[in-house]
């Protein structure tokens, strides 16, 4: 570049801005800097400060934390951006929140929310004077208090910017049938590098101007990262410009570092991107055709650490990494430092503005008032909002069993008439997102109430299935970040959804529920929190039906990662058939607080239980399936037990081969829905018993455990229990796959019913004595056939594909020994 285009990129000197215009009186721009330097001190405070709150006496190290930490970088850019969007609060009564897409934002919004007075409603103690102040500043980033994101302890906030690269997706999702609201969202230009930040870009393709509100974007360049330049900072305007462009908005810059000619210019910015976003909104709310407009974009340049030294001894700060974090860090060690870092704060006059320890009325008559403050608008705490979610009776959709494991049942499509039904109860509280896969999921049902939003352009064939429509309900992006950031964001702001992928790439948003989790959990120790809906996950297209994908698409450990959460706020289901399907699902839907995941196959499968006996299951969550037992009144010989529809299929299948050879044999079946059963109740709400473990599993004789997952996952959840570290004995997925038929992925990672009933053999070996060795080499030769047959014709064979349960009668020829 050249020296007059690397100028113009600078984060220094006079405003320099797209929109020109004088929003401000000079009395203005004097009250507007004072509230800036209200919330910067606070900023500092909060970093520093355990002591002398006020710096009425000259600053000490016994005033000082004896940790430093926290960061300060992006605090002044975030402040500047939230008090200058008040203004426009209350000059036009706007509905609006906040979302800091930087990490470690927490100082600036604290600051906001101490300033409009909302932090000392929710928290009493720490009010707005010498002593409250005290306290706000020493439990900030300090073991008892507050983390130095957004954490669910501040008020305002549904996004705790932790993890970077959720800002625009959670603001998105917040806006959403919310028609009046807008979302002002602050994107940190390192987020900005992320993956997930770059593909939410798009979701302007599919706000629909009619019935949703607005996020407006402020992208922050403040140049670096911890210890390295962003790279947004550092190109051209040209191609800053086009890039924003090409995404689909309109990009207007305020760039520079004086402050009065700043605050001019972002005044003047922001109100044109309000009354643009409006212009947009009644153009098309009063045509009643929507469109989508080049959305407003503001690109904010000002120093990383604005308003600081810029320069510590021969070391720059101010518009350097440096000032990300702590900006002096040696306060404790170094006299120079720590009277620089007093004259620094003291700058910022906290003995005028912050008369006797109360905050200036001159600085509280600039904020907005009630619900209007952005640290106080309820769509932040969307429990506050959540109305329960209407849905029809799941009962109306059972599926017909005549016979258990007696006929075929398509579960997913089945299950996709009931939530077309949900969608049609409730056409502006619950939405469907998923990264285009509803429709291979066999999920297409829900069209008949809800196509895919589209706001892109529309060519002749989509009118041929396309089911494309600008007020549809289903969200689809081939990007699972901002599905389920699209999904967080709209549960956190007060409404219901569900997401629903490909079970081996769920992955992709493994740490995304982690945080989602974190922020749940956290929720549960603030009691102004109120809990929003659940945050449900169905997983179908899973690991056992990947025979024409192949390797890469088996994977279902993403049930280790949710395990690992806390046992408050995570549910795993595992419905075994359609029935058990539909009962899992209308529980996940109305309930709240947690992330429900659900693990179901999309193709057709056996169906076992009747809707009233499907009920009872699930609601127990494991049981004793007495219908494919033979030890009704007697002591099992063993127990074949089962997680998951396809894996209960082939224990099935195991203990029919197992009663051919041994009629005589005591089978129990158990199934198991709710896989937290299998934990002790001591760790988890939902666990068993030890007594109730030893009724079901026994305590002495042999488990065979076929697992739709990696089976270490059993074995850690059930390693504390009665006998199971003899006993149990568990088949899952075992990394080994290529492109086989149903049974050969099942032999390959011994889980077919092959392997299974001869694992049991082997197991009752003091039970059959010798007699099993016949019945173990048929089996083996047996399981060779079909894996050969495989290789061969590509398909499995079809005496063994199409079984059904053949037995008739089992229960009732063992009620006769439990009644006598």
């Amino acid at each position: 570049m050249s020296d007059k285009e690397l100028e113009s990129i600078s984060a220094f000197g006079p405003a320099r801005a797209t929109v020109k215009g004088t929003a401000l009186s000079e009395d203005e721009i004097k009250k507007y800097n004072d509230f800036f330097k209200a919330s910067l001190y606070l900023s500092l405070g909060m970093i520093y400060l355990r002591k002398n709150p006020l710096l009425k006496e000259p600053l000490k190290k016994e005033h000082l934390k004896a940790r430093l930490l926290g960061h300060f970088g992006s605090a002044p850019g975030q402040i500047f951006t939230y008090m200058h969007f008040n203004r426009l609060i209350k000059k036009y009564d706007l509905d609006a929140f906040f979302i800091s897409g930087p990490g470690h934002g927490a100082p600036a919004v604290l600051s906001q929310a101490y300033l409009e007075g909302t932090y000392s409603e929710v928290y009493p103690d720490m009010s707005e004077d010498e002593e409250g102040m005290r306290k706000f500043f020493k439990q900030f980033s300090f073991p008892g208090g507050v983390g130095s994101h957004a954490t669910p302890e501040t008020p305002g906030s549904i996004h705790e910017g932790g993890e970077l690269g959720y800002s625009i997706s959670h603001a998105f999702g917040a806006v959403f049938d919310h028609p009046d609201l807008i979302a002002l969202t602050m994107v940190g230009d390192g987020e900005a590098e992320t993956g997930p930040l770059a593909t939410s870009w798009h979701s302007t393709k599919f706000l629909n101007p009619i019935t949703d509100g607005a996020v407006l974007p402020v992208l922050h360049l403040n140049g670096y990262k911890i210890n390295n330049p962003t790279v947004l900072a550092r190109i051209s305007h040209r191609e800053l410009k086009n890039l924003f462009i090409g995404y689909g908005y309109q990009p207007y810059f305020v760039e520079g570092d004086d402050t009065e000619s700043m605050h001019q210019a972002m005044a003047a910015t922001l109100e044109h991107c309000v009354l643009e976003i409006r212009k947009y909104q009644k153009q098309a709310r009063e045509s009643g055709k929507p469109f989508r407009p080049l959305w407003p974009v503001v690109i904010l340049r000002t120093p990383k650490g604005w308003t600081g030294p810029r320069r510590i001894d021969d070391k720059y700060l101010e518009g350097y990494w440096r000032a990300h974090q702590v900006p002096i860090t040696d306060v404790h060690e170094n006299p120079d430092h720590l009277k620089l870092l007093e004259s620094w704060m003291r700058s910022y006059e906290p003995d005028r503005l912050f008369a006797d320890g109360q905050v200036s009325q001159d600085l509280k008559a600039l904020c907005p008032t009630g619900n209007r403050r952005m640290s106080a608008n309820p769509v932040a705490n969307g429990g506050i909002l959540r109305k329960p979610l209407r849905v029809p009776d799941f009962r109306d959709y059972a599926l017909k069993v005549d016979k258990p494991a007696g006929t075929m049942g398509a579960s997913m499509q089945n299950m996709a008439k009931y939530l077309r039904d949900v969608i049609a109860l409730n056409p502006t509280n619950f939405r469907l997102f998923g990264p285009d896969e509803t429709e291979s999921n066999k999920l297409a049902g829900v069209y008949e109430t809800g196509k895919k939003v589209w706001m892109g352009e529309y060519f002749e064939e989509d009118d041929d299935g396309g089911n494309l429509s600008p007020a549809g309900r289903v969200m689809e992006m081939l990007s699972e970040h901002t599905c389920e950031g699209w999904l967080e964001g709209y549960v956190l702001s007060g409404r219901h959804g569900l997401l629903n992928s490909y079970e081996p790439f769920i992955h992709v948003i493994d740490s995304m529920v982690n945080q989602h989790c974190k922020w749940l959990e956290k929720c549960l120790e603030v009691e102004w929190r109120v809990k929003v809906a659940s945050l449900n996950i169905l997983l179908t297209a899973v690991v056992w039906r990947q025979d024409h994908n192949g390797f890469t698409h088996q994977d279902p450990g993403f049930l280790d990662v949710v395990a690992n959460k806390s046992p408050e706020v995570v549910r795993i289901y595992l419905p075994p058939d359609g029935n058990c399907l539909l009962s899992c699902m209308d529980h996940c839907l109305r309930s709240s607080g947690y992330v429900n995941v659900v693990v179901a196959d999309k193709q057709e499968h056996l169906q076992y239980l009747r809707m009233q006996d499907a009920i009872v299951h699930c609601t127990k969550g494991i049981g004793i399936w007495p219908q494919f037992s033979t030890d009704v009144g007697a002591e099992p010989d063993v127990v074949m037990a089962s997680c998951g529809d396809i894996a209960t299929h082939e224990s099935l299948a195991a203990i029919d081969l197992l009663l051919q050879h041994f009629p005589e044999l005591k089978v129990r079946c158990v199934n198991v829905v709710d896989l937290f059963k299998l934990i002790s109740h001591i760790d988890h709400p939902h666990g068993l018993t030890d007594a109730e473990w030893v009724s079901t599993f026994t305590a002495d004789r042999p488990v065979i455990f076929n697992f739709h997952s990696y089976p270490w996952l059993v074995h850690r959840l059930s390693y504390k229990r009665p006998g199971a570290s003899k006993h149990l004995h568990v088949r899952g997925y075992k990394e080994k796959g290529n492109i086989d038929t149903p049974l050969e992925l099942a032999i390959r990672n011994q889980t077919d019913r092959f392997s299974l009933a001869m694992d049991a053999i082997d197991r009752l070996g003091d039970r059959l004595g010798n007699r099993g060795a016949a019945a173990r080499e048929a089996l083996h030769s047996a399981q060779i056939k079909a894996r050969n047959q495989a290789f061969e014709d590509g398909i499995d064979p079809a005496f063994l594909k199409n079984w059904i349960w053949p037995h008739t009668g089992l229960l009732q020829r063992s009620i006769p020994k439990l009644m006598g």
